[in-house]
């Protein structure tokens, strides 16, 4: 039997003939399956009783578009544009698993096409040498360079030469991949804060931001990840990757609320044309089903 997913169980919720104090709990329930954390949902359903009181919807869609208007006041998101006047430093942060390598990939291909913008990767995951050569065959696939080392080399020596030779050839979008490694959140931040050292060292008169990407499905751990390379080096944007009806990505709700960082990008399948800007309308219609 299939799963039914978050939007069609808020909108079987929504069809309710009555609301009454049972609604609003199940509602809550929702919410918090839907990954936008206890205090987040309370706040929402809490809001949506009052507003249904005083505005009395006429039906389901109703309903639904107050949801949705409430929740895109809490969602905050920037586009992300490089200067082509300028060297553009883009630091691409994330744990393992989520889609990082592809992402960047993605990220190569969709600044490519704008009118002089021309990128580079960097290889500064050097601990996992599948993601030194997975770079290395998007760059071949794309017609982007790659700069790498041997793995195990000091990332920030990668990311310095990457920096030292776009200079040189006038390459002005270095694209960084970063290590994810999560199971020692120490070494991790100390790790990333050398990196952000260099990084900062090297671009005085450069546009430097750090992005993070975030898996759709990983639910509230999203948070959790967020907030900890928020705390080693002050994360700019996230790319929300991996979204599509079978995702929930409610979690985007609890980070910029508590984290006041912007969502930049969405990736919504596996080739190298399905990452866009993120749009507040197309994710919540998505989530929501409407």
């Amino acid at each position: 039997m299939a799963k039914i997913n978050f939007g069609s169980r808020l909108k079987k919720l929504f069809t309710s003939p009555k609301w009454d104090e049972n609604m609003f709990e199940e509602l809550e329930d929702l919410l918090i399956g839907g990954d936008l954390g206890a205090v987040t949902s309370m706040e929402i359903s809490d809001r949506l009783k009052e507003r249904i009181k005083k505005d009395k919807p006429g039906g389901r869609e109703d309903i639904q578009n107050m949801l949705k208007e409430m929740l895109s006041e809490e969602i905050l998101t920037e586009e992300i544009i490089p200067e082509k006047d300028k060297m553009n430093v883009y630091l691409i942060l994330g744990v393992n698993g989520v889609g990082k390598t592809t992402t960047i990939a993605k990220m190569a291909k969709y600044f490519s096409a704008m009118e002089g913008i021309t990128p580079v990767l960097s290889a500064g995951d050097t601990f996992r040498a599948a993601a030194i050569d997975q770079l290395e065959v998007h760059g071949e696939r794309l017609g982007i360079r790659v700069v790498r080392q041997n793995p195990g080399a000091d990332p920030g020596a990668v990311i310095f030469d990457t920096l030292e030779s776009a200079s040189a050839r006038s390459e002005n979008l270095v694209l960084a991949d970063t290590a994810g490694r999560m199971h020692n959140k120490a070494n991790l931040i100390k790790e990333l804060q050398k990196i952000h050292k260099i990084v900062q060292s090297k671009t005085q008169n450069a546009i430097y931001k750090k992005l993070l990407v975030i898996d759709a499905t990983t639910g509230q751990n999203g948070l959790r990840q967020a907030e900890t390379f928020h705390e080693a080096v002050g994360i700019d944007g996230i790319i929300l990757s991996k979204y599509d009806s079978a995702a929930k990505g409610g979690v985007v709700v609890p980070i910029c609320k508590e984290l006041k960082v912007p969502f930049c990008f969405i990736g919504t399948g596996e080739n190298y044309e399905s990452l866009q800007p993120f749009d507040k309308d197309y994710f919540l219609n998505t989530l929501l089903e409407i």
